[in-house]
């Protein structure tokens, strides 16, 4: 009998029915963006596997109903949507789509630190406005090229955004829970130093770490305060590694020149005063929203079910 598949969202049909061709696929109907929630749980006892989107919520009920179920490929980096702790006492396996992200953060976190360096978006409003003001030195922004870049967290995408960096003439900094090895550090170019080292010294500060009790609030007013006054910062990572409150304050007052960020403490709620502030740029979590990357997600999400029934390697979080 075929494993079947429940899919909770209507997007890339064509392509989850070619990678799981020998597989039982149940999806919504045409013109049917998801399933609800309830009509999962009435039907989920019936599948061997799950593959569902961030936002749709995988949790103990719907778990300790689902009697077949052996994993839930989830379609995000993150698995915030799922309880793993009941996966794993139902022996369910949980597995998500990191690899996919890697390269599209990382080109977000440049182009903020690009645009919020230069005044980009700033300037672009004036142009609109007919408000630009000419002069030699007016306009003035900041230069990539010489500057030193602090990566706090130098995972998958921290590493992306170093080699960006380092095309742009910028010398690497990082923090890490775990140091890199010597052979590594000296194949990346970089240069391991002390979280408060890595405050002072950087130019610019990239966020690119994942949320924990011990990374919660990383950039708060100790920390913001090692920094220099024409220092920036860049969050593509989890919004709460940040001190929001903290942040403007400094932004404020002048302690730091600026911040690019896509995401946000309180998820997708900006703080008003974020809003007003030219030296602000400010995406709605768009790191990974590129056409190609959604569909390699996709892909990358399938091939984890795939391979799980075929004793293959899985992008496994539990």
């Amino acid at each position: 009998m075929k494993p079947k598949v429940l899919i909770t969202y209507n997007i890339f049909g064509d392509l989850y029915r070619e990678i799981l061709k020998d597989f039982e696929v149940t999806m919504p109907a045409p013109g049917v963006e998801s399933f609800t929630y309830d009509e999962v749980l009435a039907i989920v006892s019936d599948y061997d596997a799950i593959l569902s989107m961030w936002n749709f919520p995988i949790d103990k009920r719907l778990i300790e109903h689902a009697a077949k179920l052996k994993i839930v490929a989830n379609f995000a980096v993150g698995y915030d949507n799922i309880d793993i702790a009941s996966c794993t006492a139902h022996n369910v396996a949980v597995a998500n789509t990191p690899d996919p992200v890697t390269e599209p953060t990382a080109d977000i976190a440049l182009g903020l630190m690009i645009d919020v360096m230069r005044g980009i978006t700033s300037f672009d409003k004036q142009q609109r406005q007919g408000n630009y003001v000419k002069g030699i030195m007016k306009n003035l922004g900041a230069s990539l090229y010489g500057k030193t870049l602090g990566i706090y967290g130098m995972g998958r995408i921290g590493s992306a955004v170093a080699r960006r960096a380092q095309a742009c003439g910028m010398k690497v900094l990082y923090h890490n829970r775990n140091r890199l090895s010597t052979a590594i550090e000296q194949q990346m170019d970089v240069r391991y130093v002390t979280l408060d080292e890595l405050f002072s010294q950087s130019d610019v500060l990239s966020l690119n770490a994942p949320l924990t009790p011990q990374t919660h609030h990383v950039v708060n007013n100790a920390t913001l305060s090692l920094m220099k006054p024409s220092a920036y910062i860049i969050n593509t990572a989890r919004g709460a590694l940040i001190d929001e409150s903290a942040l403007i304050s400094a932004l404020e007052s002048g302690q730091i020149a600026g911040a690019g960020l896509d995401v946000y403490e309180f998820n997708d709620t900006v703080s008003a005063q974020l809003l007003t502030m030219d030296n602000t740029v400010l995406t709605p979590h768009i790191g990974t929203q590129t056409v190609e990357g959604r569909r390699e997600m996709a892909q990358f999400a399938a091939t984890n079910i795939l391979n799980f029934f075929n004793g293959d390697k899985v992008a496994r979080v539990n």
